[in-house]
């Protein structure tokens, strides 16, 4: 069974909204720090918001205001509800988690911090 695995991407319009999931298993959700990163063909992963164990979150400046990190510890899953979309928000997106220990994820949200990684969903968003 594969730890991190993300559902809820599709294909909307210019203005709609989306909630991607992340179904974790295999390791303590509660303990970690929790990221959601995006990718798109010939470019690198950026990092769009990151979630502590406290519930403290980190949001990327250009999705601020639209999209919101969450998590539902009790059922080991890791939301982000995103809302009025764009196309250049158009990418695969990813969920992935710190490694052991790392609880608080600190100021940078960088995918190098990350060590697990889901097979991510894509989202398409068309103007």
């Amino acid at each position: 069974q594969e730890p991190l695995v993300e559902s809820g991407g599709g294909s909307v319009q210019h203005g709609e909204s989306l909630t991607l999931s992340c179904a974790a298993s295999g390791f303590p959700f509660n303990l970690r720090c929790m990221g959601w990163f995006r990718q798109t063909p010939g470019e690198g992963r950026e990092g769009v918001a990151q979630i502590d164990i406290g519930g403290v979150t980190t949001i990327t400046e250009s999705v601020q205001g639209r999209f919101t990190i969450s998590r539902d510890n009790a059922n080991n899953t890791l939301y982000l509800q995103m809302n009025s979309l764009k196309p250049e928000d158009t990418a695969m997106y990813y969920c992935a988690a710190r490694a052991s220990g790392y609880g608080r994820c600190g100021e940078q949200l960088g995918a190098t911090y990350f060590t697990v990684w889901g097979q991510g969903t894509l989202v398409s968003v068309s103007s």
